[in-house]
Order: C-alpha cells, then sequence, then structure tokens
C-alpha cells in the first residue's frame, strides 16, 4: 500500500543507486542495485537486469554484464507475466504497478552493450550473432511503426553498431549493408539529421570505404554523390585502428505532470475529451462505454486530472572532447546518439496514444465510484478517495543510460599507441590515457563520464 500510494517518483526510489553511479563510484552503486527491494520487485525485473548489466559494464566486468543484459533479453522475449492479468492491473490502479516494458530505445541500446563486451571479451562469434539480432529487433519496431510518419521505426546507432561489428570480424560485406542502412537512414530526412543526430564523417567514411574495398564503384558513386565529397583511399594502418565510444552525461529521468480535461459532446452522440483551452481533442473509446455512460460522467464529473508522465533533463558536465594519439594525431569526437532527444521525441509521438487510455483508466473508474456512491455514500466517498490516490505516473525509465555517445575512429601504429581522450565543458578538461597496442585489428575501447553540472 505504502508503494501504491506513494508520491515519490522512480528516480526518488533508487536515489542511492543514482547517485553513486552519477559521480562515478560504480561499485558502490552496484551494491545498492543489490540491495533495492523496489527494483527487485516482480514489475521492475527488466529495470534491475538493464541497471545491473549497465553498471557491470562501466565496472569492467563484461562477462557478468551480458548475464544480465541476456536475462533482460529473455525476459522481452517471454513478456514476463500474464498480459491479461498486467494490463487489468494498470486499468484499476495504474501504470506503474504493470510489469515495466522498457522504451524502443532503452531495448535497442542492449544490444550495444552486448556487441561491445563481447568486442571487448574478444569472443567475435557471439558479437555477429548479437550483430544479426540487431535487424530482428530493428525488423519488428519497423513493422509496429509501418505507415506511421514522424515515428520512430529506425535506428541509424544500431545499425552502425552491426557495422562495427562484422568490421571487426573481418566480413566487410555485412558492414557495408549496415553502414549503407544506416546512412539511408539520416538521407531520408531532409536536413540529413535523426533524432538531434547529423549524419556522421565517420559513418560516411566508413561507408565509401567498404564500397572501395569491396569494388562496388556504382555505389561508392552514388554515396559520394550524396555526401558531396569524394572518397580518397589511405594506406592500410599496420597497426588497425581503435574505435573510442564516450558517453557523455546522464539521461532524462520521469517526473509526473497532471492534466485535466472535461468531457464533451461534439456533435450527437460524439464524445471527447478536451483540455481547459480546447487546444486537445482525443475521442472517446466506446468499446468499454455505453453512451448513457459519457451522460453520467459528464453530469457526475466536471473534472478529470489525468497524471502523466514527462522528462526532466539532466544538465551536462561536459560539453565535447576530442582525441589524440601519442602527442601528435588528434580528432574529434563525433555524436552518433542522442538518448536525451530520443526520450522527449518518443514521448511526444506517443502522447495521444497514451493519455486516452489514461483517461478511459480514469473514466472506468469514476464510472465505478459513483455506482457505489448511488448505493452507499460512504463507500463511494472511500472509492473516490482511492482512486486519487492510485492516480499516479509511471515515472520508470533506465536512467543509467548516457545522455549522448560520440565516437571516433583513431589509426593506431604497430605496438604501443597512447590514446589522450580529452574532455571539455565550463569547468577545467579532463584528460584521461588509454595504452593501446596496435595489432592490425579494429579494436574498441569506451569512457563513460556521468557527473552533471
Amino acid at each position: 500500500m505504502t508503494l501504491l500510494f506513494s508520491c515519490r517518483t522512480y528516480n526518488g526510489a533508487i536515489s542511492h543507486y543514482y547517485g553513486a553511479i552519477s559521480q562515478g563510484r560504480f561499485d558502490e552503486a552496484s551494491g545498492q542495485l543489490d540491495q533495492n527491494k523496489f527494483l527487485k520487485a516482480g514489475r521492475n525485473r527488466l529495470l534491475f537486469y538493464m541497471e545491473k548489466g549497465k553498471t557491470t559494464f562501466l565496472q569492467g566486468h563484461y562477462q557478468e554484464s551480458n548475464r544480465y543484459f541476456n536475462a533482460a533479453d529473455s525476459l522481452l522475449v517471454s513478456g514476463g507475466r500474464n498480459k491479461m492479468w498486467d494490463q487489468a492491473l494498470g486499468l484499476v490502479t495504474n501504470p506503474a504497478m504493470q510489469e515495466y516494458r522498457g522504451e524502443d530505445f532503452e531495448k535497442l541500446l542492449i544490444h550495444y552493450y552486448k556487441s561491445i563486451n563481447y568486442m571487448q571479451l574478444n569472443m567475435m562469434e557471439d558479437a555477429t550473432v548479437e550483430a544479426r539480432r540487431i535487424s530482428l529487433s530493428g525488423y519488428e519496431l519497423n513493422d509496429r511503426k509501418k505507415n506511421k510518419e514522424n515515428k520512430y521505426a529506425s535506428d541509424a546507432f544500431s545499425m552502425i553498431i552491426q557495422g562495427v561489428v562484422y568490421e571487426s570480424g573481418g566480413d566487410i560485406n555485412n558492414a557495408f549493408i549496415a553502414y549503407r542502412n544506416a546512412a539511408d537512414i539520416f538521407l531520408r530526412q531532409p536536413d540529413k539529421t535523426y533524432y538531434g543526430i547529423p549524419l556522421p564523417l565517420q559513418l560516411q567514411e566508413d561507408l565509401l570505404r567498404t564500397a572501395s574495398l569491396l569494388g562496388f564503384s556504382q555505389e561508392l558513386a552514388y554515396y559520394e554523390k550524396q555526401f558531396g565529397r569524394s572518397y580518397q583511399p589511405v594506406p592500410d594502418k599496420d597497426g588497425g585502428e581503435v574505435l573510442v565510444f564516450w558517453e557523455n552525461g546522464l539521461a532524462p529521468v520521469k517526473a509526473e505532470a497532471n492534466f485535466f480535461f472535461t468531457l464533451t459532446e461534439r456533435g450527437p452522440g460524439n464524445f471527447v475529451f478536451t483540455d481547459p483551452d480546447n487546444t486537445l481533442f482525443i475521442p472517446f473509446d466506446f468499446g468499454l462505454f455505453s453512451r448513457d455512460s459519457c451522460h453520467q460522467l459528464r453530469k457526475h464529473f466536471d473534472a478529470f486530472r489525468i497524471a502523466f508522465p514527462k522528462y526532466v533533463e539532466q544538465p551536462l558536465y561536459y560539453t565535447g572532447a576530442s582525441i589524440q594519439r601519442d602527442s601528435s594525431y588528434t580528432l574529434p569526437l563525433e555524436k552518433v546518439e542522442d538518448v536525451n532527444q530520443l526520450a522527449f521525441r518518443t514521448l511526444k509521438e506517443r502522447f495521444l496514444k497514451e493519455m486516452g487510455l489514461a483517461l478511459t483508466r480514469l473514466a472506468l473508474k469514476k464510472l465505478a465510484e459513483q455506482q457505489v456512491k448511488n448505493e452507499n455514500e460512504t463507500l463511494g466517498e472511500a472509492l473516490n478517495l482511492l482512486n486519487v490516490l492510485t492516480e499516479k505516473a509511471d515515472t520508470r525509465n533506465w536512467q543509467s543510460l548516457p545522455h549522448t555517445i560520440y565516437y571516433t575512429r583513431v589509426p593506431l601504429k604497430k605496438g604501443p599507441n597512447k590514446i589522450t581522450l580529452t574532455l571539455q565543458g565550463q569547468h577545467t578538461p579532463q584528460q584521461v590515457v588509454f595504452n593501446v597496442t596496435g595489432d592490425g585489428r579494429l579494436q574498441t575501447i569506451h569512457y563513460s563520464s556521468l557527473q552533471k553540472s
């Protein structure tokens, strides 16, 4: 009951864990997760697995990290507890009591972390399997959003990761296909920008290079025209390359916002919910109610208060970075995934649909309340209080995700290389040094700066 009626958000429920991970105390954060009973509740298991997978990733425990991410994958495939029971529970209480099923971009980012884990462990066969699973997840997302314009129906970053995995394993043909698919997502946009990310120069280079390596002269010429540049082959690098991923800041957290609606009739028998300013009109779902019920709702209830989630952006401590090899070769890092924008925009995309469900849920509660009140005033008032207390938004989300992910490729000399990552912002620049041995392969390194300003 305490959890049901509590005013605290999900961020408040995991505040000790969140504070530790945002300050880089990853061992402490992992321990906080293990002690958090709220996260271990059945409906929050997916969140526990994703947070634990990310925390162990940050600790450098790549094999353990993938055990948790595999558990998250299995839960997503199995669907968890009975779906009808879960939906009914959400209808009579609130969505926060339902099993958490993850945002679409959260599900795809599981593949990113698993792929990096496998490449760090040099388990390229497993990484390749994960790359294939990226395609399956992409098809599933696209099928659900088919024929829905301006909806999150593809994920360019996942396809870039897929290309990196294939290329690391020596499969240049499939790497080319993945890079091409990623680039085409950007090229379909009028400004070549997708969810806050301009078409990366690194992606352009990777697509042109793999097309050239495969002798695909027609495709090479086509994309040179699309990118407005000519490809200049460079000599093979004896030491190979290292792909650097920098995760900056923290993803937005969810808070609760209140909306107020009234039920009004627009034409004979056509009922809609509208806000006080008459800027939103949400059709009433007659599948669950009779038209007489609509008249009852209008007669007995002046306004409906709906609790709905909203994102709150977490301010950035660092705003940019560059990479340097052996104090001589300097490169900027490019944005490749803006989780912050993804969160805000995908919530906005489904606002009307989810608000309609929330209004239907509340209307059902109000009708039950009125029916009880007609028979017993005291019980009716008690039910009214229960409805008020249980009207809560679902403020859960994967909170250890970064605000933004950047990347770049650095050519390596054969043998030892000193790679220096310089982070810039309003404060004194911070330098992080990596020692990488150039052995002719494409390698990956990652760094996360999760602190907030």
